[in-house]
């Protein structure tokens, strides 16, 4: 049954255009995002991709206690006392091979040289850093200081025991995650497929960036942008192109849209001009149901969410800031969400800080405003200087460090007043 608070039949535009917050998106993008299956793939492949499954650890790290310092390995009883001006002195009865099990067991009053991460010989509990050590060139090493059990030595499953929790389901592999999963023997993973993000850009007035627009025309800039952004978001771009402004066009294309991607994207045809047919197409589709149309945020209003054929469908606006800047706050976590990543990190801005607002800034209750700043050093402290332009200014954005939200139950935001800058 479809929700009670969206309309799905074919209606006049208008009926569809129900403004919803930014919150309330939110919480329709985490209900309905249905989520990729699933691929086993090579660990080193697996930068960036979420976690299908918790793993755990099939082995201990390490496996053998090792060294965390070049220097002696030793039996901490027989270096107590030891100082600078009270050495103690042991007998030097070899080396640690790297690589090479030791199988010398070490007896009271005897060392042997080990280097970093070298295995601690039998019946050693300890070792003394080479810096407060001297061989004395008769076969004995002078110690001028004491260690204690287990000092400088990793110990067996001291880094992770065998069985225990390496990482939840969910979780986007980092680069060093990668080290951590060969480390302890995992070479293959199961991670969420890359979800299909299909891209289609709608508007008699675009043309090629090689083409010289004409009076009433401009160049298509928001494609190779989004194009860019899905990536970036762990999705895989599929570039429909530009279609105009044609009902039997734009169902074709949205049609071929639903048939290879998981997702669609639509550039423009989401406000409610006269040529805006995008819910119309959309709820022309089986399946389909519009959750909003339109968020009370600045720049980005006229935005769609929807489903047809069962996928998510988001009309993003046709200014090339307001596009970008939904993107960033709705159409990343959605391709982040269906990727498989939780509903708690996926709304997460990647990268933040905090700046002191360098001038103030108005805004009109009841929407939340997204502020793009320049962000420059200041004595000690981090400016944000708000940048004019109008949402069809695409270069305001492109000179933007990042932006700030101002609630949408405040007038404003006062000079001086330290602000959390979403970075660009």
């Amino acid at each position: 049954m479809p929700r009670a608070s969206a309309a799905v039949a074919l209606a006049p535009v208008k009926a569809f255009f129900r403004v919803v917050t930014s919150t309330e998106a939110r919480e329709q993008l985490a209900a309905f995002a249905p989520r990729t299956a699933s691929e086993t793939i090579a660990t080193v492949d697996a930068c960036g991709r979420i976690l299908a499954k918790a793993l755990t650890s099939p082995v201990d790290l390490p496996h053998f206690h090792r060294t965390n310092m070049d220097g002696y390995a030793v039996r901490a009883h027989d270096t107590f006392g030891a100082s600078a001006s009270l050495p103690m002195y042991l007998k030097l009865v070899g080396s640690v091979e790297m690589g090479k099990p030791v199988t010398r067991t070490l007896k009271k009053g005897e060392t042997m040289r080990i280097a970093t991460g070298g295995m601690l010989p039998p019946g050693a509990d300890s070792m003394v850093m080479v810096e407060y050590t001297e061989e004395m060139g008769d076969g004995t090493l002078e110690v001028q200081r004491s260690t204690s059990p287990w000092e400088n030595i990793l110990r067996i499953g001291e880094d992770i025991k065998k069985g225990a929790a390496i990482f939840s389901s969910g979780r986007r592999l980092r680069a060093h995650d990668l080290g951590a999963l060969t480390g302890v023997g995992l070479t293959k993973v199961p991670v969420h497929r890359r979800p299909k993000v299909a891209l289609i850009s709608t508007g008699d007035e675009i043309v090629a960036p090689e083409q010289s627009p004409k009076p009433g025309q401009i160049r298509n800039v928001n494609q190779y942008s989004l194009r860019a952004m899905i990536t970036e978001a762990g999705g895989e771009a599929i570039d429909l192109g530009v279609v105009k402004d044609d009902r039997p066009a734009f169902a074709k294309a949205l049609a071929r849209a639903l048939k290879v991607a998981d997702v669609v994207m639509i550039s423009g045809g989401s406000s409610v001009g006269i040529k805006d047919m995008t819910v119309d197409i959309v709820c022309s589709f089986p399946k389909s149901e519009v959750f909003f149309h339109g968020i009370s945020i600045a720049p980005g209003k006229p935005t769609i969410f929807a489903k047809a054929a069962g996928k998510p469908v988001m009309g993003l606006p046709g200014h090339p800031v307001s596009a970008l800047v939904v993107f960033a706050l709705f159409g990343a976590p959605l391709v982040r969400l269906v990727g498989g990543e939780p509903t708690a990190t996926a709304f997460t801005p990647l990268r933040t800080t905090r700046a002191r607002l360098a001038q103030n800034v108005a805004s009109a209750p009841g929407r939340e405003d997204y502020v793009r700043v320049l962000l420059t050093p200041n004595n000690g402290t981090v400016l944000a200087q708000p940048l004019p332009g109008k949402s069809g200014a695409v270069f305001s954005l492109v000179q933007a460090t990042g932006m700030f939200c101002i609630p949408h139950n405040e007038e404003g935001k006062e000079a001086g007043e330290e602000v959390e800058v979403i970075l660009f």
